[in-house]
């Protein structure tokens, strides 16, 4: 059976959501990021015109578009929309994976027995748009990586279907950057040798890609190739992820207490960037000696951010700590999370706090989580 795979993008998604509540943001350039050291989390194409993008810190796009509108941003309603799409597109799709906050994958194959899938996704999306009013772009052809290309070539507001005979001659003009897994780093390695369309990369001998990129250049030689047998995944929403300790003796040591809380808070927080997940809800657990357990919550603006969920689960501890008793547990929860490709708090977080989690996250991507930490919860890693 041949696939049908549809790939759906909300077109800048955070600026549609601020002009949805406020349309005489319509057609002004707009900035979603936060504080004169922060960075862009999103803008609107007028400003991309003056070479916008996103994670540009702040005031160098401030430079470029001195008239930009610059606006915090909301999470909640991001989110909020979010769902209101997620919800009408899951009432009529067999199989959707919820690629992130505002891009959906869609498997469509076997529907041409009963209509066409190009037709039906074109009413599906006026359906999105009409009922939530946020602009969308979407593409259809016969796997993930295809489909994907094709949207962001079909924007704004556009959609596009790439049959099987058309995929070679759609992917060879284009940059080796329009492939999703072709980063800044990707990108300058093959220049080095001479490679910047996919036509040039698609032609490539497999085995030259593999030792120049190791098992990374056969994917990179197979997606040029319009090759991607990657399935669509059902979605379904993670509701929260949790640590807990017990102590082998019962312990009043609040100082030692609080350091396992800070490395609790770096391993989920770490946890929460490389799933792509950002917290809203924050649950700090004690079970005391006499085995009563208490909990204590609060609702945080959605973050992944160390510093931010250390902050408020010692806070947490500190309400919820009432008796001059021993504790046996101690427990820290993350819920409230929304799925998105948002690394860390990038409406509050400073360009260079942003940078040190990238590299702390490298750090322990390639040493092991325990690699880096606090000082002050490091001996609880």
């Amino acid at each position: 059976m041949e696939r049908a795979i549809v790939h759906m993008d909300l077109d800048t998604f955070f600026v549609s959501c601020e002009r949805r509540n406020n349309s005489q943001l319509n057609g002004l350039p707009i900035i979603i990021g936060g504080g004169d050291r922060g960075v862009v989390a999103s803008c609107s194409y007028e400003s991309r015109r003056f070479g916008v993008r996103s994670a540009m810190p702040i005031k160098m796009a401030l430079k470029l578009c001195p008239e930009a509108k610059v606006i915090k941003g909301d999470m909640d309603l991001y989110s909020k929309l979010s769902h209101e799409v997620t919800e009408i597109i899951e009432e009529k799709v067999p199989v959707m994976e919820k690629a992130s906050i505002d891009e959906f994958y869609l498997d469509l194959s076997g529907m041409d027995k009963f209509f066409g899938c190009y037709k039906w996704t074109q009413d599906l999306a006026s359906s999105v748009m009409k009922n939530t009013g946020l602009p969308l772009s979407f593409a259809l052809s016969n796997n993930k990586t295809v489909s994907k290309i094709g949207t962001g070539e079909a924007k704004p507001i556009g959609h596009m279907e790439i049959k099987d005979i058309m995929v070679r001659p759609f992917l060879n003009p284009l940059s080796v950057r329009k492939i999703p897994m072709v980063g800044g780093e990707t990108y300058k390695l093959l220049s080095r040798v001479g490679i910047r369309t996919i036509h040039t990369l698609s032609e490539m001998p497999a085995e030259v890609l593999q030792k120049l990129m190791g098992k990374n250049g056969l994917e990179l030689w197979k997606k040029a190739n319009g090759i991607d047998e990657t399935p669509v995944i059902q979605y379904s929403e993670r509701k929260s992820i949790s640590s807990e300790r017990t102590f082998t003796n019962d312990s009043i040591d609040i100082i030692a207490i609080k350091s396992m809380i800070t490395g609790m808070a770096e391993q989920l927080a770490n946890q929460l960037r490389d799933e792509k997940w950002l917290t809203s809800t924050i649950v700090v657990k004690i079970r005391y000696s006499n085995f009563d357990t208490e909990t204590k919550q609060c609702r945080v603006s959605y973050t992944s951010s160390d510093h931010a969920i250390c902050k408020y689960a010692l806070e947490l501890f500190d309400k919820v700590y009432t008796r001059r008793m021993r504790i046996r547990l101690v427990g820290l929860k993350l819920t409230g999370l929304v799925h998105g490709e948002y690394q860390m708090n990038i409406f509050e977080d400073t360009q260079e706090m942003m940078s040190l989690y990238q590299s702390m996250d490298y750090i322990k991507k390639r040493f092991g989580k325990n690699a880096v930490g606090r000082a002050s919860g490091f001996k609880y890693l």
